[in-house]
């Protein structure tokens, strides 16, 4: 049988521990608790024996205005391959937990072109027993809506660090810079520059800190005219390679940070007639569906999106419990995907005469 305590309970077992303790998922544990048939009989005799030894005492996981198992996800827009990733990857985790999700744009916009409550309004209609979020972040007032009605979420990814306490989950993006760097540097390229997005982000600052490293340990030193920051526009890409491209000694591979951007990169190329990878290597951060299909298909670094949206939705799942993780930053590793935009640097066409 399982207890309700009040929300102070701060003591006694979590779900993790039952779940551990009986051998199944903590999202095998959260189905059983809350009385979901889709559970072998077996596998519910061990959890029900296990919460009762261990005299788990179920945390309120909603005030009475909430839906249980209803969960929202909110994204930044609802008409890009991003959005369609992340909606893939919670609806897995959801199913597995018994959960239902419900999606909105957060960044509706009121005809008089300031921002509207939106997720705000949506939430408090729904009275949805958590919240997912894959915006850039939020502000300190929502940050404070959310804590006032103590509702639990985590955010995807975020664009600004949250504030301390607040439960993230983000690609390894200083590893993916180190690694598109080396296989830049293990073609041969010495002269390798980096397409950035916005300063002052997390992701941003992790994968120029990454490139850095790889050419400090591989000896080169960073020429700082190699560094151009575009934001997330791929115009202001395009204008920042034709910035590269004009300097006296320009770069022989780039290593574009997001693979929006590289769309930018390659328009740019193309306008001053320079063949991918011939005459210049590109590698891209992402791994958007796009970037297979331009051409040349681009090698680029895989931030897996899907999983990463997957494992929000566990942690928030664990916060609904009481179970609060032991580290509010969660980083999933990225990996090289290699297609066809880079290659070993050949005798530079910018030192060629005239």
């Amino acid at each position: 049988m399982v207890r309700t305590g009040s929300a102070n309970v701060a003591a006694g077992p979590t779900l993790a521990v039952v779940a551990r303790e009986a051998g199944v998922s903590v999202p095998t544990a959260s189905k059983v608790v809350n009385g979901r048939e889709d559970v072998a009989p077996e596998t519910r005799r061990r959890v029900t024996e296990a919460l009762d030894r261990l005299g788990y005492v179920r945390r309120p996981r909603f005030d009475a205005f909430r839906t249980p198992g209803l969960i929202d996800l909110v994204v930044d827009s609802l008409d890009t391959s991003w959005s369609g990733t992340v909606l893939h990857g919670v609806e897995a985790a959801a199913h597995d937990a018994g959960l239902e999700v419900v999606v909105s744009a957060g960044l509706p916009r009121a005809t008089s072109g300031r921002p509207e409550r939106g997720w705000q309004d949506k939430l408090t209609a729904r009275g949805s027993a958590g919240v997912l979020f894959h915006l850039p972040d939020l502000t300190a007032a929502q940050y404070g809506w959310l804590e006032q009605h103590r509702i639990p979420f985590v955010m995807i990814d975020p664009l600004l660090e949250p504030p301390p306490g607040v439960v993230s989950v983000g690609a390894a993006n200083w590893q993916g810079g180190v690694t598109a760097t080396e296989r830049l540097l293990a073609l041969g390229h010495q002269r390798i520059a980096v397409v950035a997005g916005q300063q002052r982000t997390m992701a941003g600052d992790a994968r120029v800190a990454g490139y850095r490293s790889a050419l400090a340990s591989a000896g080169l030193r960073h020429r700082p005219e190699y560094l151009r920051h575009t934001g997330s526009d791929h115009r202001l890409a395009h204008r920042r390679t034709l910035e590269l491209l004009d300097l006296p000694e320009p770069p022989t591979a780039l290593f574009v940070c997001s693979d929006r951007m590289a769309h930018g990169v390659y328009s740019a190329l193309a306008e001053r007639e320079l063949s991918v990878p011939d005459d210049i290597s590109v590698v891209g951060f992402d791994d958007l569906p796009e970037s297979r299909w331009i051409t040349p298909a681009l090698t680029t670094v895989r931030q897996p999106l899907s999983e990463m949206a997957a494992t929000a939705l566990r942690l928030l799942v664990r916060t609904m419990d009481g179970d609060r993780p032991e580290s509010t930053r969660t980083e999933l590793s990225t990996r090289l995907v290699e297609r066809a935009s880079t290659t070993a640097p050949r005798m530079s066409w910018s030192t060629s005469p005239g």
